[in-house]
């Protein structure tokens, strides 16, 4: 069972002031919506520490806040992914999404970035074999198999 956790604004907006362009209504609106759909703060989360969850859930905010509406430091663009080519000249831009289909959406940011890195040890999954004292029989294909 995971951590319950408030969205804290004024810690936030503290933590991310290059946001101060968006009004916190917009944030603690439609981006918090948003971000919490991705990271889970009503105890369906498997981060069970409080703090981890409220790094997580900020950064997240900071993603969907960054994608949606832009910030001080860098405003809103409708390119996606990577520059890896500009010229100056009669303009010319290539963009480049080198990533996994897993992780493509949050490395738009680095924000995103970030909580991908962060949530890495709640993303593995565990095989926890089970134990049992019986020997359980080999099945194989057809026509060899157990009938």
């Amino acid at each position: 069972m995971g951590a319950v956790i408030q969205f804290n604004y004024a810690d936030w907006a503290a933590a991310f002031p290059e946001f101060g362009n968006i009004a916190e209504a917009t944030i603690i609106g439609p981006v918090l919506a948003i971000a919490t759909q991705y990271c889970r703060i009503d105890g369906g989360s498997p981060i069970a520490a409080e703090s981890t969850l409220t790094q997580a859930l900020n950064l997240m905010v900071a993603h969907v806040a960054q994608i949606m509406y832009g910030s001080t430091i860098q405003p809103l663009s409708p390119l996606v992914g990577h520059i890896t080519d500009a010229t100056e000249g009669s303009v010319s831009v290539s963009v480049e999404f080198p990533t996994t289909p897993e992780n493509a959406w949050f490395v738009q940011t680095r924000y995103g970035s970030m909580y991908w890195q962060l949530v890495l040890p709640f993303r593995l999954g565990r095989y926890v074999p089970k134990v049992t004292q019986q020997v359980q029989p080999v099945s194989m294909p057809w026509p060899y198999g157990i009938y």
